[in-house]
């Protein structure tokens, strides 16, 4: 999927698929360094060593990118580095969208992007999936963002909302998450895992250290009950990060589309909507129709 649309009058978003896995060098290298650039406005001291930020190509083999551009320069001014974790569930092999980084540019907050940042990436991972739900990871301290998650996600775990619950199949993930893709979220082997509460205690060691933050520094949400559920919670001197596991549904994207996305910006989401399904809905179909060539696994038609 490498898909485009412009969002407002002033930004436009592109959203990259496994880049890792088909881009040529050259293009995976400017990739690189506008997210690059972007960190390094959001990050004033300090350097990030994990995820996309390894300079490792099969990184960005399991990553799922959403870069907003200002269209009156073209210069990247946010970004969200989403990661594909393989995991089992009842023998099956699935996939966890892992919610991953987000950065923005400090000059350029408060102008509406969240919908972008937070939202549309996993709406159309879930076209992709033929709106079935896709299970869904997220790793943090701040306040602000375990409230976001909690509301626009489904059956998310842990959280002080109304719905939270501990289930088996919660824990299951949380166990293969923290036993094979602690590098996913830049936390060492020597953290802990409550596995009774989601927390992930001394959290910033493998990579993710310069994001420790204060309670006091951390963002906070506008619901006081998420303010509090971390302030309890969380050690923030020890550097602790819950960890929550959610889905994206049915009733989480008519969410979205409901109460997150600009009415002025519904239309350029169809069209991305579409162009996401139509990759994978059409092209197969275009490709083993052609008896001259083979398409991977695809064998043409010859008969």
């Amino acid at each position: 999927m490498d898909v485009r649309m412009r969002v407002s009058d002033g930004y436009e978003t592109r959203v990259v698929e496994r880049p890792g896995r088909w881009m040529k060098a050259a293009e995976l290298e400017q990739l690189s360094s506008d997210l690059r650039l972007v960190a390094s406005k959001t990050l004033r001291d300090g350097s990030l060593t994990y995820g996309v930020f390894s300079g490792d190509r099969s990184r960005l083999e399991h990553s799922i990118i959403t870069i907003v551009y200002r269209r009156s320069d073209g210069r990247p001014i946010a970004f969200n580095a989403l990661a594909l974790m393989e995991i089992s569930l009842a023998g099956k092999p699935y996939e966890v969208l892992h919610l991953g980084l987000v950065m923005v540019d400090p000059d350029e907050r408060s102008r509406g992007l969240s919908w972008i940042l937070y939202g549309l990436t996993c709406f159309l991972m879930f076209l992709r999936n033929q709106l079935r739900p896709i299970w869904i990871s997220n790793v943090t301290q701040v306040p602000a963002v375990v409230g976001m998650v909690a509301e626009a996600f489904s059956n998310v775990f842990p959280g002080p909302h109304a719905g939270a619950r501990r289930s088996l199949t919660h824990v299951l993930l949380a166990r293969q998450i923290m036993a094979r893709h602690r590098h996913v979220f830049g936390v060492g082997p020597e953290a802990g895992f409550d596995e009774e509460r989601f927390v992930i205690t001394n959290a910033y060691t493998g990579g993710s250290d310069d994001l420790k933050k204060t309670f006091d520094e951390a963002a906070k949400h506008r619901e006081e009950t998420f303010n509090e559920f971390c302030r309890k919670e969380l050690d923030y001197g020890r550097g602790d990060d819950v960890l929550q596991i959610g889905q994206m549904s049915f009733q989480a994207a008519r969410t979205y589309l409901a109460d997150t996305v600009p009415r002025g910006s519904l239309a350029a989401l169809a069209v991305a909507g579409a162009a996401a399904t139509l990759q994978r809905l059409i092209l197969p179909v275009v490709h083993w129709a052609d008896s001259s060539r083979q398409w991977n696994v695809l064998r043409p038609w010859t008969r």
